[in-house]
């Protein structure tokens, strides 16, 4: 959430963020006003608690008249300040309700407009002729089933559509980016996590995903649990309620997990092959900074990625991605996108964001600095979103019998294996 302070002080400096976004401007003004009543309410209960505790100071001391008088007083007194409670309360609880809907400010560099507003900012590698080589590419699916490496029918069987079953190659292939992109990261000085999937709803609701994004959130309802979507989720919580000593900033976690999600809002969209699916594993960076590195930080965690998609010798393009396309905790967003050779343009393949003090505000995650407490900054990058990993690696690094040369970065992971070779032709 954004600092109330910062609301009553520049108002449309919140409305512009929110229209950038495509979000309610009229929120603002309700939260405004939500947050007046709160405050005004707040000091009607601490006059009349003020009030009542005098007039308990005269009680005693009277007699007769008076004391029937006071006693009166007393018992007025008491409903107004029952009911002044109950007012404070009720505007505390709308102005949390309320801000908690309204998205992180938008870095001011950030292109305005929807999806396909985005800046391009960088572009690496070269991308493949395969006319001039003298064949026609295959998609990743039909290499993944030549290489005995996916399984998407028996998937669809076992589990319904968008799941699949890495078999083989397939299978050895995720453990060789998962081991290749830890080690990359804790080179870089992250602490290496194997975080849970099931997280509690304070959890899911402190890192914003229960607001724009809850339509493609698994709710386990007998439990009251959330199987995350990333495992940027259990690392913001990792320090939920804590206050943390400046001299340990900044904090870098490197995270493993599986992701769930239902993919809402993607109907018909990636359904061939293992690009959009259900379930997938991914290496997630998190870091926790003072607010004035987070920008700073942000870009070095755009350099790790852009590191180990080169390493991967995979051509992309680095795009900051435009307002309306941000999620709600983040206040910039650079995307990696790796040309896809049989879709002819570029995916998404990591993604890093600067959620400023966004989520520690909503996970109440401080800082203690010169004796001073306050909010600091998060941060995310994926590193390895497996399963759209290996779309790229297959495809970019196919050959003309079928076969896929393999990184030099993953060969190590892979018993020094050079070239996946198919295992029927």
């Amino acid at each position: 959430m954004i600092d109330l302070r910062l609301l009553r002080e520049d108002p449309d400096r919140v409305r512009a963020s929110q229209r950038a976004r495509g979000e309610d401007v009229a929120l603002v003004d309700s939260l405004l006003s939500a947050d007046e009543r709160r405050r005004s309410s707040g000091v009607r209960f601490d006059e009349l608690r003020a009030e009542q505790k005098q007039l308990g100071k005269l009680i005693p001391k009277a007699s007769g008249d008076e004391k029937a008088e006071l006693l009166k007083q007393a018992g007025q007194l008491a409903a107004d300040v029952k009911t002044a409670d109950a007012e404070r309360d009720a505007a505390d609880a709308e102005t949390q309700e309320l801000l908690l809907r309204l998205g992180n400010l938008v870095h001011p560099d950030v292109p305005v407009g929807g999806e396909e507003d985005f800046v391009t900012l960088e572009k690496h590698g070269t991308i493949r002729d395969f006319g001039a080589e003298g064949f026609e590419p295959k998609d990743h699916l039909e290499l993944g089933q030549l290489l005995g490496a996916i399984d998407v029918e028996r998937g669809a069987k076992v589990s319904g559509s968008r799941f699949y079953f890495l078999t083989g190659v397939g299978a050895l292939l995720e453990l060789a980016l998962v081991n290749a992109a830890l080690a990359q990261a804790t080179a870089a000085g992250f602490t290496p996590m194997l975080t849970p999937a099931l997280v509690r709803p304070q959890s899911m609701a402190g890192t914003g995903f229960l607001g724009q994004a809850a339509q493609d959130v698994y709710h386990l309802d007998k439990d009251d649990l959330y199987l995350v979507g990333t495992s940027e989720v259990p690392l913001a919580a990792y320090h939920m309620d804590e206050i943390l000593d400046a001299g340990q900033l900044p904090l870098r976690y490197a995270g493993f997990s599986p992701c769930f999600r239902r993919e809402a809002g993607s109907h018909g969209k990636d359904t061939r092959g293992i690009f959009r699916v259900h379930q997938f594993d991914k290496v997630e960076m998190f870091s926790y900074v003072l607010p004035e590195d987070s920008q700073a930080e942000h870009q070095r965690l755009l350099d790790w990625e852009k590191q180990w998609l080169t390493s991967l010798e995979l051509p992309f393009r680095v795009i900051d991605v435009a307002s309306g396309d941000l999620g709600s905790s983040a206040s910039r967003k650079f995307d990696c996108e790796a040309w896809i050779p049989t879709q002819g343009k570029y995916r998404e393949l990591t993604s890093t964001s600067d959620c400023t003090e966004f989520q520690s505000r909503r996970l109440s995650i401080r800082v203690r600095e010169d004796k001073k407490v306050r909010p600091l900054a998060t941060l995310n990058g994926t590193l390895c979103a497996v399963p759209r990993t290996i779309v790229a690696i297959l495809e970019n690094h196919q050959q003309a019998d079928g076969s896929v040369r393999v990184p030099e970065v993953l060969r190590p992971y892979l018993g020094g294996r050079e070239v996946l070779e198919p295992v029927s032709r």
